[in-house]
């Protein structure tokens, strides 16, 4: 997979593609059909696309609108998320960003009513915010297909960061929305993905807490996943922790 910027992303595809790479992302803080630009043409992502033969993953993005748009102009896959991320300061720089549920249901609502007019369906890729278990079963159950994960892998030992992750934020020198944090060091990426897990953060095997997360809600397949009932409830990861919490915040003696 090959990821470039939109100013880019004509210069590059070509190479990506004739270098052997399987998917070819075109990627910025916030992605629409419509983009205007006085310094640089934009890139038309409808001839981009005409002139790949691998598949065009298209972000980052968050509304309905904007999904339906870059549907239409023959994207493969769309990153959904405008800043969730760990690394990613983007809210507070920007004061841009959507909650990730809110930003997976309306586009997962796109996503749906494009195959039902269409007949092509586009996956939809939850990216950023995916620290735990949990996180992925609920990006999932309000309608992801798949996610996009970074501080959680750069947890394994196999990372290069070394227990650091920066991951896709970004660090231009005018205005850096991005930032360095250090996530540690937790284990193998294969004990991150399958266990066995020794701490009760949700930080260790991500796909049994997948599979639990299914069985606990009957469902028997991601499709089956994506229709579970949601309830939001902003205290829902509170409510009766006191004791948790207590324990957490006070110091071993």
């Amino acid at each position: 997979m090959v990821s470039a910027i939109p100013q880019r992303a004509e210069r590059f595809a070509k190479i990506a593609e004739e270098a052997g790479a399987d998917f070819f992302v075109v990627q910025s803080t916030v992605t629409t059909a419509r983009h205007v630009a006085t310094e640089y043409t934009p890139v038309d992502l409808r001839e981009l696309k005409k002139h790949l033969s691998i598949p065009l993953i298209i972000g980052n993005t968050v509304t309905y609108e904007a999904c339906l748009d870059l549907m239409e102009c023959g994207a493969d896959a769309l990153l959904i998320g405008v800043g969730p991320g760990a690394a990613c300061t983007s809210r507070e720089v920007l004061g841009v960003g959507v909650p990730q549920v809110t930003a997976t249901a309306d586009s997962a609502a796109a996503r749906d009513f494009y195959y039902k007019r269409k007949g092509r369906y586009v996956p939809i890729i939850t990216d950023g915010g995916m620290t735990t278990g949990g996180d992925i079963c609920k990006a999932l159950a309000s309608g992801a297909d798949a996610v996009m994960i970074g501080s959680a892998f750069a947890r394994a030992q196999e990372a290069p960061g070394r227990g650091y992750h920066w991951g896709m934020a970004t660090p231009h020198s005018n205005l850096p929305r991005g930032t360095r944090i250090r996530v540690g060091v937790s284990g193998p990426l294969e004990q991150i993905l399958f266990g066995p897990a020794f701490t009760e953060d949700g930080t260790l095997n991500l796909v049994g807490a997948i599979r639990t997360c299914m069985g606990s809600v009957g469902a028997m397949s991601i499709k089956e996943l994506q229709q579970t009932e949601l309830v939001i409830a902003p205290s829902i990861k509170t409510e009766g922790k006191v004791f948790q919490r207590a324990q957490k915040l006070g110091t071993p003696r």
